[in-house]
Order: C-alpha cells, then structure tokens, then sequence
C-alpha cells in the first residue's frame, strides 16, 4: 500500500510575500494525484520541483479568490500544448466555480476557451457538510468564515489510510477544533502576526489553540509578511515552498 505525499508547491498570501509562491499543494495518495488549490504561481511550481502536471486527476479549490484558483488558464494551456491530455480534468469548488473558471479562462486565452481545450472538463461541487467520493478518497467541505457572501471552504481528504486537513483562507471558528482530531497532517493557513481580524488567521491565536487541534502534525502557510518579520518568535511549524511530508502508516 503507497503512502500519502503532500508537496507544499505555494505558501505566501495572495501578494507573494518575500518570493513564495501563492496557495497550491499537491497530494498523491495510492489511488489519484490531486492539487489542493491553484494558484496563478501552481504551473511553474510544479515545473520547477520536476513534477508532472499530468498527473493531476482532479483540481480542489477552497474559494475562489484569484491567489487560489487563477493558476487554472495555465494548466489548461499546458495541457492543450505542451503536456498533451485527453483523459478529463475533474475541477471541484464551491458554488460559481463552473461558471468562475470559464469567465478566467475566456479573460486569458479568449481564443482557445472560444475554440475548446481537447480534453474533458468536469465541474463537481462542492456543498458545506457534503462528503463527496472522489479519486479515492473522501472529500469533507465544510464552510469556514472568509467571504461575506461567496461560500469559502475548510477541506478534508481521507485517503482510507490517512486524514489531511486544509483550512483555506479563513478567519477563527471552533469548527477547526472538531474538524482536525485525528487528523495526520493540518495545513492551516497563518497570514498574520499583530492583526487580527475576522477573515484570516493571526499565530497568538493559533499557538493559544494549536493543542486543542488533535492532529499528529501542524503546519503553518499562506504566511504574510507580518509573520515573516517575527518568524524567530515562532514555535510552530512553517511551511517553505517546495516542502515534501510524507505520511506513513
């Protein structure tokens, strides 16, 4: 039986902060390759750690908000081109996602979207509390406080063997605590050191928390410039670009 890999392809905020590249991390479990959010930097991510972005079976977007979905245009170039598809590419988001993704598309490549990428899309969405079967896997979405109107989503991906936890972009609520026991790996989003607001994470918050999560193992991302200045005051983990975890039985 394979074990559970999650590269950690982008980890800044949605300004790239000190060079990292926006919000995408790759997950290869025994049965499927999935990407967990796409970010417009997720293509030349994945090139440059000499990943095929042909393995991708099915895209996860958390919200769409461009520093987690806008690498889409990119992938689909690459597949019409350069790394030739023809088996399709299952995209799931929440509500609008369908809808979203074409308008980003035709903004970009406005001849190709008119003419048709040679593959199969295949939008699935994704419904707070809706467990959905997916690349064997089981996919948990559960709605986290971002957006004032959009729904953005926490997701879970139980692989059978193994939990992960994405928190996406989002601000405290208790729901974090139910949805991380148990889990082997946390990726929660930690933008903000001083501020403390009610759309995005701060680390006081989170290190007043952390052992209430019940995960085997915490990593901190989509880390903004306040948390950078102050990183040596930090004692919890912090993703880099680039950062391979690989889970084991």
């Amino acid at each position: 039986m394979a074990d559970t890999e999650v590269r950690f392809l982008g980890t800044g905020d949605a300004f790239c902060t000190a060079g990292r590249n926006q919000s995408s991390y790759l997950v290869k479990t025994g049965a499927a390759t999935m990407l967990l959010d796409c970010g417009a930097t997720a293509l030349g991510a994945l090139k440059r750690h000499s990943l095929d972005p042909g393995a991708i079976d099915a895209v996860l977007l958390s919200h769409l908000h461009g520093d987690h979905f806008a690498g889409l245009p990119f992938l689909f170039l690459e597949y019409a081109f350069e790394t030739p598809r023809q088996r399709p590419l299952r995209i799931c988001g929440p509500p609008g996602t369908e809808e979203r993704v074409a308008e980003l598309f035709r903004a970009t490549y406005r001849e190709l979207a008119a003419k048709g990428v040679p593959f199969g899309l295949e939008f699935i969405e994704l419904l707070p509390q809706k467990p959905l079967a997916l690349c064997g896997s089981i996919i948990t979405p559960f709605r986290v406080p971002h957006q004032e109107k959009e729904i953005s989503l926490g997701i879970g991906i139980d692989t059978g063997r193994h939990r992960i936890l994405y928190s996406g972009d989002t601000g405290w609520t208790e729901d974090l605590i139910n949805q991380a026991q148990g889990t082997d790996l946390f990726i929660c989003e930690c933008c903000y050191f001083e501020t403390r607001i009610p759309s995005h994470l701060d680390y006081p918050r989170l290190l007043q928390n952390h052992e209430r999560f019940g995960t085997s193992r915490l990593i901190l991302t989509h880390i903004g410039r306040e948390v950078l200045a102050r990183q040596h005051e930090i004692g919890l983990e912090i993703a880099a670009d680039g950062l391979a975890v690989m889970l084991r039985d």
